[in-house]
Parts: C-alpha cells; structure tokens; sequence
C-alpha cells in the first residue's frame, strides 16, 4: 500500500480506444426489441446516470439515449431509442456492441416482474397506475456500478458525481461510435479497465475529491474485479455477501450495486441519510424513522422492496428540506 503513495516519473496513460467491429468509420450493429406492455425508457435508465454530466451516459431531447460501458467483450456504445410501433431500435458500437445488444431485453427490464408487487398503501397504487412504464434494468456488469456507489459513500451526490466525471474523462476509453456524437471533449467515455483503476496514483485520487478510505475500497474490488462480476449471476443473498467480502462495502453500497446490476427488486438500500425518512413519510407521516422502521413499513412487501421504495420517490410524497442544502467538500484544496 505504501507504493501508492511513491511519486512516479510518468503519469497513468489514458487508455485509448480500442480497435475492433464498431470503429467510428464501421456501421453499428442494430437490433428491434417489443417490450411486453408499458416502457419508459427515460425512468428504467435513469439508474445508470451519475449526475447530469456523466460521461458515459446521455439523455436527448428526441427520447434517445446513450450510454458507454465496458462489456466483457470490450468497450462498447449503445443507443437505444422508442419507435412508432412500439418498439425499441437499439444500434451499437465497438468490441463489446453484440454483447450490448445481446442484454438489450435484460437491460429495460425484460426479466422484471412488476406484476408481482401487490401495493398495500394508496399511494404506491396510485403511483404504479401513473407509472406503468416503470421497470427495474439489469446490466449484468457489477464494477460499473461498484464504483460509482463507493464514491458516493458518506458525500454530497454532486462530490461523487465530481469525482466519477473527472476519473472517467482522465483515464477512460473515448466511446467507440459515430464522430460528433461520442467523441470530443464532451463526448462518451467508457470507464477504465481494472489494471488502469489500479494504477491512479494518490494524488489523482486526491484531486478528484475521492478520500483515502474510498479510494482504498475501490482498489481492492478491482483487484478482484472479475469475482465480483460473478455475483450478477447470483441470488441476491449470495451476491450481498459476495460484495461484502470487501472491506469498505457494506450493505448500502452492496444494494445500491445490485439493484442496477442484478435487476435486484429486494435490495432495499439500507444506512442511507435520507431513505427511512422519505419512507417514513410517505407512508407512516414520520419523517424521523430510522432504518428499522423502515423496515418494518416495508416488511409487507418483501421480495419487492426496492421498487417499493422507486415508486415511493416517483410519487412526489417526499419531506420538506428542514434546512439548506450541504454544500460541497473539496477536499483537493486541502
């Protein structure tokens, strides 16, 4: 560990992107998926997004929308737009583009079962009667998620987002994919690969806001990258403890991790600063309820607690702040 902190003569090189099918010059690949029922695309993929400048994510005006991964096959961009006819056209590029449009079902929520959760409180009926188009995403990629939930422990959503922003566009891969969509200085970026995570220095880590005690969770995952992508095939249980046999994840990041990876409608996210309080509120008029009373609210609908707790958010019934927002940490200045 104390080698992290030894100066080196060369910075980390930014990864380049990576030749293969897809190169901005080549077609993308393209698929057409029917959804079976309502689809919001905008509501099951705003999970992926980390703050409205991701870099690997991007929402349109036009209800298209964008997103750079890193896939088991490689790097990959998808773009995934509704049609006319109620179809989903996806079109994707790069090594990893099959791979993307292989999960494509999986990703809008193919495999979830909205038809399962029975609402025991009016205000999650009413809310899944307005949100028919809700459905809970699987990536299938443990990692890019893992990451993005450990740098938001214990900050404001806006350092996190600072710090995923500025590690992605130093050290990703430009997205693969059409010029003038995915390249440039604002363009897509796909988040590094293990080995790169491993070697940002101390004081990139720094620079990005990004603490020791996060950043050290975040090398030991990737040093175990590939075991941790084992629990998207899990069973939630199993795929909790898995997670956690990291020291620095704990249950809040483990569920924040599988609800977009695993599609995981049970992974309630538990130690949150302001979760048992909205479901407080929303359900029992007590904005003060801690996690075990959280718990208890939600115990009638165990099996699909997490989406409980979407459509608690989506229905607006959410406690007054009861003073300014924090403001931001800048720990680089220090």
């Amino acid at each position: 560990m104390a080698g992290r902190f030894v100066p080196r003569t060369t910075p980390v090189p930014r990864q380049e992107p990576e030749a293969g099918p897809g190169d901005a010059s080549a077609p993308p690949l393209t698929r057409t998926w029917t959804p079976h029922g309502p689809l919001d695309l905008r509501l099951v993929l705003s999970p992926l997004r980390r703050g409205p400048a991701d870099p690997a994510y991007r929402a349109l005006p036009d209800g298209t929308f964008w997103r750079a991964t890193r896939t088991p096959a490689g790097p990959g961009t998808l773009r995934v737009a509704p049609s006319h006819d109620g179809r989903i056209a996806a079109a994707a590029w790069g090594p990893g583009a099959r791979w993307l449009l292989d999960g494509l079902p999986a990703l809008l929520g193919a495999d979830d079962t909205p038809d399962a959760f029975r609402p025991r409180h009016r205000l999650l009926a009413l809310t899944q009667h307005r949100r028919p188009g809700l459905r809970l995403l699987r990536t299938g990629l443990v990692m890019e998620s893992l990451i993005p939930s450990v740098l938001e422990q214990k900050v404001t959503t806006d350092e996190a987002y600072r710090a995923w922003r500025l590690l992605l566009r130093t050290y990703g891969t430009p997205a693969p994919g059409p010029a003038g969509v995915t390249f440039g200085t604002h363009g897509l970026y796909v988040m590094p690969d293990a080995r790169t995570w491993s070697l940002i220095p101390s004081w990139e880590w720094h620079r990005a806001g990004v603490d020791a005690k996060r950043s050290a969770t975040i090398l030991r995952a990737v040093r175990v990258a590939r075991r941790m992508e084992e629990a998207a095939a899990m069973d939630l249980p199993d795929a909790m403890a898995r997670l956690q046999l990291i020291p620095g994840i704990g249950p809040w990041t483990a569920a924040e991790t599988l609800q977009r990876s695993n599609g995981a409608a049970d992974a309630v996210t538990v130690g949150d600063l302001h979760l048992p309080g909205i479901v407080g509120h929303a359900l029992a008029d007590n904005r003060n309820a801690d996690d075990e009373e959280m718990l208890a609210l939600l115990a009638p609908y165990e099996g699909q607690r997490h989406r409980a707790t979407r459509l608690i958010m989506l229905s607006g019934r959410t406690p007054a702040r009861r003073a300014p927002k924090m403001t931001p940490r800048d720990i680089a200045r220090l």
